[in-house]
């Protein structure tokens, strides 16, 4: 999530949310989606390649707000994504345990903060 904070005088502050709303609307939203999606498969652990090669974006426009979802379409037999076992860790079927991997975090973390950074550029310019 991408928050603002404002000091100070706030006679301004419509404009500048009204300038955020202009940024977003902007069709970036793609370019960060496809970064997001590069990202993350480069990150994730490798055995056939197939969780690496399944994830994908959307992008959810609501009333107010938008946002981009990252998901990984590589699911086992009760639809829980690999993606998600590999990140926490899992157990066995023989009674053992795999440990998780934190890989997503810190794959996607650079993503969100140029997303931040780029729209605090076009709010201020």
């Amino acid at each position: 999530m991408i928050s603002f904070r404002q000091k100070g005088d706030f006679s301004n502050l419509s404009k500048f949310l009204e300038r955020i709303k202009e940024v977003i609307k902007m069709g970036e939203l793609d370019k960060y989606g496809r970064r997001g999606v590069a990202a993350l498969s480069s990150a994730t652990p490798r055995d056939t390649g197939k969780t690496a090669e399944s994830w994908v974006y959307e992008i959810v426009r609501e009333k107010d707000s938008v946002r981009i979802e990252f998901s990984n379409t590589n699911v086992i037999a009760d639809g829980t994504p690999v993606a998600i076992l590999l990140q926490y860790g899992h157990a066995t079927k023989h009674g053992g345990y795999v440990q998780g991997i934190d890989y997503i975090n810190p794959a996607i973390q650079p993503i969100f903060k140029q997303i931040a950074d780029d729209a605090w550029r076009e709010v201020t310019r």
